[in-house]
């Protein structure tokens, strides 16, 4: 399995992992810090990736690609995206499968690009409003002073050592990929490998810090639409005041998609894959050829 497939993008190498060869191409983002998406992705790609075309994109300082060259606003990642698949030789439609912070990225480019998207399938995707609205509760000096002592730590955790083997399970082995058998064990060492380098990786930090800027203008581009399957945890946020699932449901609601509900964490994924991509697969079918039929 060649996880590599380089191309050059605004002046650094993005990796964009493709398989499959089905006429639907199904684009997984990744979440902000997630060290290796093409490994990350895997328990759901790969059971999709007999029906479907799939690619993972790696942005600029994750997984196998080189650092960034442009700030991480939420327009230039989406330029990086679009132009990253179409070198890669994949032209769109897409359906874009976004996990947490790459929902800003997939309301934007839904939304911006219409034709190049012709569904989201949500693996507990971030929704802007929430972020919007947490700018209200916790001041951007609070906010960015947080970001820096987390920057601190994981700068420590990427040094390996007592600390990191102490906290692995919270870091190396938050999705529980290190210990499940959805990878092998020579991508579990890739898996390890990539994650103490890419880690304290700066991209990871500028894009927290644009955070509220990248979904403000998400948020102003309006809800979905275009047919969308919503999978959302019920995960804690920055603020107690603030429901990650009562946020993420109002979102689907509005943009009219259909939603599933989980107890299963951020990282579900890793842990109900045959449900999801399932659930994700009936959606299509029902819904994409019914729009081809109209």
């Amino acid at each position: 399995m060649n996880l590599e497939n380089k191309v050059d993008v605004r002046g650094t190498l993005m990796n964009v992992y493709t398989e499959g060869d089905g006429d639907i191409t199904i684009v997984f983002l990744s979440g902000s810090g997630v060290t290796c998406p093409v490994l990350e992705y895997k328990p759901v790609y790969r059971r999709m990736s007999k029906k479907y075309r799939i690619a993972v994109i790696e942005k600029a300082g994750y997984g196998f690609s080189g650092s960034m060259t442009e700030p991480r606003t939420v327009e230039n990642l989406v330029a990086a995206d679009r132009e990253a698949l179409r070198k890669a030789g994949l032209e769109p439609p897409y359906v874009l499968a976004a996990h947490s912070y790459s929902g800003f990225e997939t309301v934007y480019w839904a939304n911006t690009f219409p034709d190049e998207v012709s569904a989201v399938l949500g693996m507990d995707m971030g929704v802007p409003e929430l972020a919007v609205r947490q700018s209200e509760e916790i001041t951007e000096e609070k906010r960015l002073k947080q970001l820096d002592r987390q920057s601190g730590l994981l700068k420590k955790i990427a040094k390996g050592g007592f600390l990191a083997k102490l906290i692995k399970n919270k870091t190396e082995n938050v999705s529980g990929l290190m210990t499940g058998d959805e990878l092998t064990d020579g991508e579990k060492q890739v898996y390890r490998r990539l994650f103490y380098k890419n880690i304290a990786n700066r991209e990871y930090y500028e894009e927290s810090r644009l955070m509220t800027e990248n979904a403000k203008k998400a948020a102003d581009t309006g809800a979905l639409k275009c047919p969308c399957c919503f999978f959302i945890s019920d995960m804690r946020t920055l603020s107690k005041n603030l429901s990650w699932r009562n946020f993420g449901q109002d979102f689907a609601e509005k943009s009219g998609g259909e939603i599933h509900l989980s107890d299963k964490g951020h990282m579900m994924y890793a842990v109900i894959p045959d449900e999801m991509s399932e659930t994700f697969d009936r959606f299509l079918q029902a819904n994409l050829k019914q729009n081809s039929a109209e």
